[in-house]
């Protein structure tokens, strides 16, 4: 396939018109999880791939994909984009002498991010965006009101820009912090996280009836209602079909997916392709139509065909269930306040899912929810690892919380706005 010089790597082509897509072409040499690494950026840049065509030759992978922003109002800031999917490529020439690239580059270093603030409905999503804009990516989030009506914002964050260590890059978070939030803004912080992240870096202790509804694979009647108002001459079980064909090809596993069109589908396809250890030499991702998507995949597992039956099974249980319930949202009561809750599964490399805090606060401020206090944990079942949002929601007039048909319409509202629907 060549060398490209470095500003070839990736290269963006902008639509010209409002309802075309832009391309993204990435051409550089192949590591384990590059389209896991490369569609979660995508994602957290607010874009939605519609289509793409991606193939490898065991050392070199060319990738060809058509985005749109999920909000049409979204301003999208091309050359950060470009340089956030640059810095998860390998180095080219590093990779084409030495055909190998360390897959566990040194984290970044995490800062903590303190806001006083007057506390208001909406000023959490409108700290959330700030933060989103600026490309700061939240780790962890404790929110403490007082008693006085303010609050304590803890945001522990990492810099997609790796900037934070420069006086001019505080200043201009806070500035941001200012300008959103007016007169309800009182102070900030910026400063590295010392051992309180540490602490917060702890597992979330849920109580186990609670832990059963959240992470449960049983499709809820809000999630069942959903699909069926989507596609309502399907059954839920048609709503996402999984096909394996060892026939086509002598070496690789073809993997046929038909499911139902959502936010972070080819993310979590290729985040579950990434915890399995699964090689995709080819594949292609066709437009939506009537609301499905159709994916071919031609796959290996240890540089194999996958012919083992309970292999299969368990590839394409786990694909099937990411495809019909990749995020879990449920309201629970705690103790006398009411609380909703949102997982996400992690990726194997322990990175949770973009712009989940984001939608959720912006769901909540645009019912008109009051959200008391809010933290972000982690939380292990037997097979794998959650990320956890947990929001403490205060009484209003608009959202009396003890009425079931309230509590309905946060978790569908707040399901939508997730699942892009």
């Amino acid at each position: 396939m060549g060398i490209p010089c470095g500003d070839d790597v990736v290269l963006i082509q902008t639509s010209k018109r409002p309802d075309e897509p832009s391309v993204i072409t990435v051409n550089c040499p192949d590591k384990a999880g590059l389209g896991c690494d490369l569609s979660r950026i995508i994602l957290e840049f607010g874009l939605r791939i519609t289509k793409g065509d991606f193939s490898k030759d065991g050392r070199w992978c060319y990738v060809v994909l058509w985005v749109v922003p999920h909000d049409s109002s979204l301003k999208v800031d091309w050359e950060s984009l470009k340089t956030r999917l640059l810095s998860v490529c390998p180095s080219y020439l590093f990779s084409y002498y030495f055909n190998q690239q360390s897959n566990h580059p040194a984290p970044s270093l995490v800062y903590l991010l303190k806001i006083w603030c007057l506390d208001q409905t909406g000023s959490l999503h409108d700290v959330t965006k700030v933060l989103c804009k600026l490309e700061l990516t939240i780790q962890r989030v404790k929110v403490m009101p007082t008693p006085d009506g303010k609050v304590l914002d803890l945001f522990f964050i990492t810099d997609g820009m790796e900037l934070l260590e420069t006086k001019k890059r505080r200043d201009d978070v806070c500035e941001h912090l200012m300008a959103v939030l007016g007169n309800n803004f009182i102070t900030s912080e910026l400063q590295l996280a010392g051992p309180e992240y540490k602490q917060l870096e702890g597992f979330s202790s849920l109580p186990p009836a609670v832990a059963e509804e959240l992470f449960s694979y049983k499709l809820s009647n809000g999630d069942i209602s959903v699909l069926q108002a989507l596609c309502p001459d399907m059954s839920t079980a048609e709503k996402a079909t999984i096909t394996v064909d060892n026939s086509l090809s002598p070496l690789h596993t073809l993997l046929q997916v038909r499911c139902v069109d959502q936010k972070g589908l080819v993310y979590d396809i290729m985040r579950t392709s990434k915890d399995f250890d699964i090689q995709t030499t080819y594949g292609r991702l066709s437009s939506s139509v009537k609301g499905f998507r159709n994916i071919d995949l031609f796959i290996q597992q240890n540089e194999k065909k996958i012919l083992d039956p309970d292999s299969q099974t368990a590839l394409c249980s786990r694909l099937k269930e990411e495809m019909l319930h990749p995020l879990r949202v449920i309201i629970a009561n705690r103790g006398p306040d009411i609380e909703l809750l949102v997982a996400n599964p992690v990726e194997s490399s322990g990175k949770g899912r973009p712009r989940v805090f984001y939608d959720v606060t912006f769901t909540l401020k645009a019912l008109g929810v009051c959200i008391f206090s809010a933290e972000i944990a982690r939380h292990s079942t037997s097979d794998r690892q959650w990320e956890v949002y947990r929001f403490l929601l205060n009484e209003t007039h608009e959202f009396p919380l003890a009425s079931n048909r309230a509590r309905i319409q946060i978790v569908d509202k707040v399901r939508k706005t997730l699942m892009g629907w």
